[in-house]
């Protein structure tokens, strides 16, 4: 053993050792260093009373479980305690020492057996981890009672630690609730800089920003610090602005943090603690009572240990007196000293110890057992030892045999100990069970203390609230009512947020660059609310409502049209009125000098039908003004149409009329007279076909009022639609085609040789009315709200007007105010015209000289060369890396140099020269021609591309000739990058050279306008990028990153991937861009965000070399197990294809080209030879670096032989002949016969069926490469391997993918296998196929698809609810609202459904607005954009549904109304016949009684008409109940207040005969002649009628009809609308006016001197009548659906009945019980006076 042994500072021999390591002293004394002697070692000192108590705990324990006879019988427990110092390194000498024992040598060998079968401890988790990590691998159990530290739960890195105290990933979970759930939105942190702080702050800081709270500060505090830092950090928390502080520390950096905020005096703040420092008695002392008091905090329940304290008070020096501990111990607590004499000789101070002190008279942390929380996990880790030993150790004996195989105890392992101990399950004396789970951590049940002061001033620890993990989330912290102390000693609780909430009407606006806590308060935008404060956003008004001053709520929208009052409105109608007053006024000068001569030769029948149609004119603009109806909708545009149709016939005929006329003037001429029939019907018929457009137009679809809510301003427009289009465009057109018929025939007409020709003037009418019209179409279709209106009427008015003067004005001027020339002769005089001369034009031509053609700068030698009667082009990048130049910028720096040669860009130039040496030796392509090339080097470089281009187009002939010259090449084939592509096209577009590249791919390139002669053999990134997309898709991956190449290809591709990824629901996390040359820390920099990021899936659109340069970095970094997604550019590229980079992307996929197997081209790569001539020297450099040799020996240097000639490729493992990814050589080969195909088509084309100018060919003999530009967008050939070839209108060949998936075999070769494909040309949908019988190969080598989402999906019956400042993809998942729903449906369910609505709606069981729902989501569901999951927002339900109870489907409301068959139906039905059946039973006694005095006196004629409408009034409430209809609606209300009308009208008329009778019975009166039964059958009449008047308005221009209300959320009430509200307030209100009218005459007669006085029952009925129908008032218009229609049966029963008892069951009395009293003598006697 290297050292001295290390012993442990208490110990005990047992059977079964335990040991425990704790930090019994928390300072560490570090001795002075002379490096010239050993140091001496570290001492600790300063010792920690309640980790003292932690050790006896142990002792206790395992004392306890000594004297158990049930627990471990007959075998003894020893121990041996080691102090750790709160120190990792003396953490692992401990446990190094625990392990080992104290001896110094062990046998022969080092493996001996561990001295301790367990070990206790310790208190931090840093300690802990250093000691599991020395004593893991030896699988030695360590049980923690305080090392917190989540990271101990992972079981791979700690397979052997179990905890009595839980994780802190519970801790800081419940810390964030608690902060939350006060309210505390902006907090400060501060931890302890160790695993413990570190790992719990992490885990809280993730929590709170799920759960809205922001971090203001994040500060470390450790105990080996500077005080100077400690400082800092409470400047830190003293200068924040948050007035909560999470401190999540440990005991020892709590006490540096308390002793500096006591210097600064750091008060007010509410602290929130860990379960380290919460209970720990030492801080809660009276100085530190201002700073801590109201502090809160989770912390493990409190318990009791029986006999702990006793057992503590025992401890005394004098148990083991040559233990220094228990001295330092006893010396601590009674502030004495153990002292020899000759100590206390020298020292004179500090008092003695004797040993007799007592602990009981001590209060301080070693003896305080009222908080026993840590102990008693000390207590519980020590019995899961014990009872793990006692599964382990016990064995059945049954006789002799032994049952089961006993365990020695001196072979007992710490690995059997590790396995049992994960299987401990018991329960203490206590009744507090014991387990760990499958990571070795109990059950986390916390309690939340207060730091409160009693009334002593000391701090208690009091419990307001628990935590318990193992519940439901919503039921894990609970309060316990208690009242909290604050920070402060304040009741009210303290507010610490950044922001102040956002008042009704704000919404939340985050601040850039702080955290989404601290944000500003934005008002709401116009037509936006918030109806809650600290709104996240502002909700829109519905379309009806806009958003009031405030905008915390939505008022209706101000409803505009124009009116006839306002200026506008009052404007148009004056100016209408006054069109129409001149026209009249016209009509009558005319009418006045009708016998006149210009009256007369105008056609005054026609004139006079004009006027009256232009008076109509200017009266129909008036339907325009005012509010819409249905009515007036259709008035307006079918008036105008008609109106203005007329108008223009007239005026047509009447030029007919002037045609005609002056063509009968001529001799011999045969033209038919127009003749006045002929005139009207043709007046007739062109009015007519407009009559039939407008009839038509009302059937189909006719105009109708309509609130157009779509300005999204404070207003509702409130229009008129035009129902169809068609039918209101046909009416404008028509009166067009009037209107230019006439000015046609006018126009023509207008130099006619009569004095006075009218057609001139009808031309004007006309120019002037299609001006007005054509103006009216843009300003009509642009004019917003009433202002349409105003255009269309100012449109009217106009033409009107201009028809009217243009036409009528000259000739009321000659009529009035020039009367001699309205004769005969003046009509007849003649006119001569003259004729304007044309003006001549002239053009000028200028020359211009030719210019001197002069080559500038050096020729450029190719590559490749051979000559041939028509050449084709290369550029290929054959060296990688340019070599800059530095000029000086005093002499020619010379060309650029390139180095770093690429195999495989001289592969792609070999490929071509194959192709063309094949096409040369075809019979069948190009016959009789050869084709040469010229292939020049691009390196790649934009100006060297440029440079290669230029060099393929010039010669190099100078002189003074034309430098138009044709180019020296036909088409070009090349580059490989898109960037260089992008320059030669560029180059060679103005001269119309072909360009087609078999590699660039950047999307740019198929812009024709810029790349007009561009063509490509390879995709365009465009496709791929869409591709990438599905792909993503395809496997659920909505949460990537993207990585790309900073070039035209990266950053192309890259923003359309993005483009194409967010329309498919893919969120990108980050998107970085990498480039060759940035610099290492850029590298860096990505990495770490890779590491960061929490998305699994990487997709890279990148080159293969600088993809490379990242690859390698996150292999340095260890960061593998990412999906990666490839762009054809690395996907398939073999050079980054190393085992190194394959460990960093494995599995991954991506699409690239289809390969292909060209013969005879590997024998042709291989048999290549290097030829020395200039210009064709491509391949030496390959050669010699192959070979090793050089070509030409008289520049060979040092060593370097020359080549012999017998080198052969075919010796070589050369990428150069590697054909087995001929994906892109294919594409080359490609091109190059799509050049010769194209060439193949200029040569063989016929003389006379050319594409060219007079169907004529190319000239052979001078081809020109715009000719061959043309033939390649012609060109379609099959390749020798089956492979169609064609381009595009864009110059693109079809999209064709594979795709493949990085594999390696058993061999470790590195595989591109092809598991899928990608065909662009199939139908949405079935593009994108798995190859069958293929496996995948994902990252980490998984058979399974990784998962790469920001967020879980939503399930059925939730929505997406956006995080603020996070992507779509990042959401919570919020429950629906009330009426709401989110689900999914099948695709083939949706027709089938959409059809069964529309049978329901045929049938009228559903609106047309649910209709349109149900078409809208089947549409939804086809394309795929409704899921299962992820709704992006709740569906609301149509009206006439609501949502169940998941929120996932809509149910049918319940349609409500009053029906005949509920109870109150069948009561209401009953009571109604029963009233009808006794009004007839009266009907029938009066009828059998008639002949009686008292049926005769009652005027039996009026008695059997009010019992008839009463019968009616019974029957009428009947119509009532039952289901509304469009009928019943009608009948029930106007029946009512008829039959009302009716017998209000009889009670009326017997009011006032019994009025007339008693004044007939006076002296000399002769009153009742002029009320006889004729007045009184009138006078029913009368009132009847009028009601009906009333009903029948109503009914024609608002009627009652039935409604749905719907704004009851759980029920529809079918109910009947009243249409009109007038119209029903009239109908009861006359009722009203005829029964207050009744009760006034019968109140004043009820006194008269009769026997039998019938006022006062009419009185009686009235008084009961009107009472009923004033209260209906109220109850009718309070009263919730079918309830409304039973209050206003009621009514009419209750006011029925009343009118039939009080009016006739007196009478009945008489007549069937007092038959006596039915006589004439008891009628006239007279009763005797009574005062009253």
């Amino acid at each position: 053993m290297l050292g001295s042994p290390e012993f442990p500072l208490l110990s005990k021999e047992g059977e079964i050792t335990i040991g425990g390591v704790f930090s019994i002293h928390s300072q560490i004394t570090n001795p002075p260093l002379s490096f010239t002697d050993t140091p001496e070692p570290l001492k600790c000192s300063r010792i920690n009373f309640r980790e003292f108590r932690f050790v006896q705990t142990m002792i206790f324990a395992i004392e306890e479980i000594n004297n158990s006879s049930s627990l471990l019988p007959n075998i003894s427990i020893g121990y041996r305690v080691f102090d750790s110092c709160g120190s990792t390194l003396f953490s692992m000498r401990a446990a190094m020492a625990l392990m080992n024992g104290q001896e110094k040598t062990l046998r022969k060998t080092c493996s001996g057996q561990s001295s301790v079968h367990a070990i206790i401890g310790t208190s931090e988790s840093s300690s802990t981890i250093v000691m599991l990590r020395t004593s893991g691998i030896f699988k030695i159990p360590v049980i923690s009672h305080f090392a917190t530290c989540a990271c101990l739960s992972n079981r791979r890195e700690y397979s052997s630690f179990f905890r009595t105290i839980p994780s802190d990933y519970y801790q800081s979970r419940a810390l964030a609730k608690l902060v939350k759930h006060f309210g505390w939105t902006w907090v400060g942190t501060v931890r302890s800089d160790n695993d413990y702080g570190n790992n719990g702050m992490a885990t809280f800081i993730k929590v709170a920003g799920q759960e809205g709270v922001c971090i203001e500060y994040s500060e470390v505090i450790s105990r080996i610090y500077p005080r100077e830092h400690a400082a800092k950090v409470v400047r830190v928390i003293r200068n924040s602005s948050t007035r909560v502080l999470v401190a999540f520390l440990a005991q020892r950096e709590m006490d540096i943090l308390l002793e500096e905020a006591l210097n600064q005096n750091l008060t007010g703040l509410q602290w929130v603690g860990s379960e380290s420092w919460i209970t720990a008695g030492h801080l809660a002392t009276k100085r530190r009572a201002a700073i801590l008091t109201g502090t809160l905090g989770f912390t493990i329940r409190k318990s009791k240990i029986p006999g702990l304290r006793e057992f503590l008070l025992q401890v005394n020096p004098s148990q083991n007196p040559h233990n220094n501990l228990f001295r330092e111990f006893w010396e601590a607590t009674f502030g004495c000293s153990f002292q020899t004499p000759l100590q206390r000789q020298i020292q004179t101070q500090g008092r003695p110890c004797s040993g007799s002190e007592r602990l009981e008279d001590i209060n301080n942390p070693f003896t305080d057992v009222s908080e026993l929380r840590i102990s008693k996990n000390v207590y519980k880790a020590v019995y899961a030892v014990a009872h793990a030993m006692h599964n382990i150790l016990k064995c059945k004996h049954n006789g002799e045999r032994v049952t089961q195989s006993c365990i020695w105890r001196n072979n007992l392992e710490p690995e059997q100990v590790l396995k049992h101990i994960q299987g401990v399950n018991f329960t203490l004396q206590s009744g507090e069970r014991v387990y760990f789970d499958e990571n070795g951590d109990p059950a986390a049940i916390y309690e939340l203390v207060n730091w409160q002061r009693n009334q002593a001033g000391e701090t208690t620890f009091v419990t307001v609230g628990s935590y318990d993990a193992s519940l439901p989330n919503a039921k894990q912290f609970t309060m316990n009512g208690i009242n909290i102390t604050w920070a402060a000693e304040s009741l009210k609780r303290p507010q610490s947020v950044c922001s102040e909430s956002c008042l009704l009407g704000f919404r939340q606006a985050v601040i850039k660059g702080k955290p989404v806590c601290c944000f500003s308060c934005i008002a709401c935008a116009a037509g936006e609310i918030s109806n809650s404060s600290d709104s996240p956003e502002c909700s829109q008004c519905s379309l009806e409502y806009w958003s009031n001053e405030d905008h915390s709520q939505c008022v209706p929208k101000m409803v505009e049209f124009l009116s006839f009052e306002e200026t506008m409105g009052a404007l148009l109608t004056s100016f209408s009125l006054f069109g129409a007053s001149l026209t009249l006024m016209v009509s009558c000068v005319f009418f006045r000098f009708r016998d006149t001569a210009l009256v007369k030769a105008s056609n005054p029948e026609l004139s006079f039908l004009l006027l009256f149609s232009l008076t109509l004119c200017f009266l129909c603009s008036l339907t325009f003004i005012g509010r819409p109806s249905k009515w007036s909708c259709m008035l307006r545009h079918t008036t105008f149409g008609i109106t203005f149709a007329l108008c223009m016939s007239c005026i047509l005929a009447k030029t007919i009329v002037v045609v005609i006329a002056f063509k009968a003037t001529k001799p011999q001429n045969t033209v038919p007279q127009c003749s006045a029939p002929l005139q009207r019907t043709s007046v007739l018929s062109c009015t007519s076909l407009q009559v039939i457009v407008c009839a038509l137009w009302l059937i189909l679809a006719p105009p109708f009022p309509h609130k157009n809510t779509a300005h999204g301003t404070e207003k509702i427009i409130l229009e008129c639609d035009v129902g169809s289009p068609v039918g209101f465009w046909a009416v404008l057109g028509y009166i067009g085609l009037l209107a230019m018929l006439c000015f046609t025939l006018a126009f023509l007409a207008r130099k006619l040789p009569d004095n006075f020709n009218e057609a001139k003037f009808i031309t004007f009418s006309m120019l002037i009315f299609c001006a007005v019209w054509i103006t009216f179409i843009p300003a009509y279709v642009s004019s917003p709200g009433k202002f349409t209106v105003a255009v269309e009427v100012f449109a009217i008015l106009a033409s009107s007007f201009g028809l009217l003067f243009c036409i009528f004005a000259p000739k009321c001027y000659i009529i009035l105010l020039k009367p001699e020339r309205n004769t005969k002769k003046h009509m007849l005089e003649k006119t001569m015209l003259l004729i304007a001369d044309l003006l001549l034009l002239s053009l000028l031509s200028v020359r211009g000289g030719k210019p001197v053609c002069q080559t500038y700068g050096t020729k450029e030698l190719s590559q490749f060369f051979k000559d041939g009667d028509i050449s084709i082009g290369g550029i290929f990048s054959f060296h990688q890396n340019p070599v800059i130049v530095n000029p000086a910028l005093q002499v020619n720096p010379g060309t650029i140099q390139c180095e770093g040669l690429d195999p495989g860009e001289l592969q792609y130039a070999y490929t071509m020269m194959f192709a063309v040496e094949e096409i040369n030796n075809s019979s069948e392509l190009l016959p009789g021609l050869t084709l040469g090339y010229r292939i020049l080097d691009s390196c790649p470089s934009i100006p060297l591309s440029i440079r290669a281009s230029l060099n393929l187009m010039n010669r190099y002939e100078e002189g003074e000739g034309s430098c138009n010259k044709p180019s020296t090449v036909q088409a070009v084939i090349g580059e490989t990058t898109s960037t260089s592509t992008i320059g030669i096209a560029r180059t060679m577009g103005p001269f119309h050279i072909p360009v087609i590249s078999h590699s660039a791919t950047c999307a740019c390139l198929s812009n024709r306008r810029e790349y007009p002669s561009f063509f490509r053999t390879i995709p365009s990134d465009l496709y791929q990028s869409r591709a990438l997309a599905k792909l993503v898709k395809h496997f659920g991956w909505t949460w990537v990153g993207a990585i790309r190449t900073n070039s035209d290809y990266g950053n192309g591709g890259m923003a359309t991937f993005l483009k194409a990824a967010e329309k498919e629901g893919v969120c990108v996390e980050y998107s970085v861009a990498i480039y060759r040359t940035d610099p290492r820390k850029w590298f860096l920099e990505v990495v770490d965000i890779i590491k960061k990021s929490t998305s699994k899936v990487i997709v890279a659109f990148a080159d293969g070399t600088d993809l490379d340069i990242l690859i390698k970095e996150l292999y340095v970094q260890n960061v593998t197990g990412l999906q990666w997604v490839g762009s054809e550019g690395w996907i398939t590229y073999r050079y980054i294809a190393s085992p190194i980079n394959y460990a960093v992307v494995k599995g991954a996929v991506g699409f690239a080209a289809l390969n292909a197997h060209i013969p005879g081209l590997q024998e042709f790569l291989a048999n290549s030879r290097p030829s020395t001539r200039p210009g064709d020297q491509g391949l030496v450099e390959l050669w010699e670096t192959v070979f090793g040799c050089t070509l030409t020996p008289q520049a060979a240097q040092g060593s370097v032989t020359a080549c012999t000639g017998e080198e052969s490729l075919w010796d070589t493992d050369s990428r150069f002949t590697d054909v087995s990814d001929a994906s892109l050589l294919n594409n080359v080969y490609k091109a190059t016969y799509a050049v010769a195909h194209a060439l193949h088509l200029m040569v063989t084309c016929q003389d006379g069926q050319g594409p060219f100018e007079n169907n004529t060919c190319t000239d052979r003999e001078n081809l020109q490469p715009w000719q061959v530009l043309h033939y390649l967008t012609q060109v379609n050939f099959t390749t020798k391997i089956g492979e169609n070839v064609f381009f595009d209108e864009m110059g693109d060949p079809a999209a064709h993918y594979a795709l493949v998936n990085w594999q390696m075999d058993e061999i470790g070769h590195i595989l591109f296998k092809t598991i899928g494909y990608f065909d662009a040309l199939q139908p949405e949908g079935q593009q994108f196929q798995m190859k069958p019988g293929v496996k995948a190969i994902w990252a980490g080598e998984k058979l399974e698809v990784p998962k790469s989402i920001c967020s879980e999906s939503c399930l059925p019956g939730t929505r997406r609810a956006v995080v603020k400042s996070k992507p779509i993809c990042c959401f919570d998942c919020i429950v629906c609202a009330d009426g709401e729903f989110s689900n999914s449906t099948s695709e083939s369910a949706g027709l089938p459904a959409f059809t069964l609505a529309i049978i329901m709606f045929l049938l009228g069981k559903i609106t047309a607005r649910t209709l349109l729902f149900y078409l809208r989501m089947c549409v939804l569901y086809r394309l795929k954009v409704f899921m299962l999951s992820d709704a992006v927002k709740c569906e609301t339900c149509p009206p006439e549904y609501k949502s169940n109870e998941e929120r996932n489907t809509c149910d049918m409301k319940a349609i409500e109304f009053l029906t005949f068959r509920e109870l109150m139906g069948l009561l209401l039905v009953t009571f109604s016949v029963f009233g009808a059946c006794l009004a007839m039973t009266t009907a029938l006694i009066f009828f059998h009684y008639r002949q009686t005095p008292i049926v005769r006196a009652n005027n039996s004629e009026l008695s059997f008409l009010l019992l008839f409408s009463l019968t009616l009034c019974f029957l009428c409430s009947l119509t009532f109940i039952g289901r509304p209809s469009e009928w019943s609606c009608m009948l029930r209300h106007t029946a009512f207040g008829i039959t009302f009308v009716l017998c209000i009208s009889c009670v009326l008329g017997k009011t006032i005969v019994v009025v007339m009778a008693f004044r007939a019975t006076l002296p000399g009166s002769n009153v009742m002649k002029w009320f006889g039964p004729a007045q009184q059958r009138l006078s029913v009449l009368a009132f009847t009628l009028i009601q009906v008047a009333i009903c029948i308005l109503w009914l024609t221009i608002n009627p009652p009809f039935p409604f749905k209300n719907m704004k009851h959320k759980e029920k529809i009430i079918l109910e009947c609308a009243l249409g009109s509200p007038i119209g029903f307030w009239s109908v009861l209100g006359y009722i009203g006016l005829l029964a207050i009218l009744c009760f006034i005459l019968a109140f004043l007669a009820r006194k008269l001197p009769d026997n039998f006085n019938e006022a006062k029952f009419i009185t009686f009925s009235m008084l009961i009548f009107c009472a009923v129908w004033i209260t209906f008032i109220p109850a009718y218009v309070s009263s919730p659906g079918k309830f409304t229609v039973a209050v206003e049966i009621f009514a009419i029963l209750a006011s029925s009945y009343g009118m039939l008892f009080c009016i006739f069951l007196p009478k009945c009395y008489i007549i069937l019980l007092k038959p006596e009293k039915n006589t004439k003598k008891h009628l006239m006697g007279k009763l005797t006076s009574k005062a009253l």
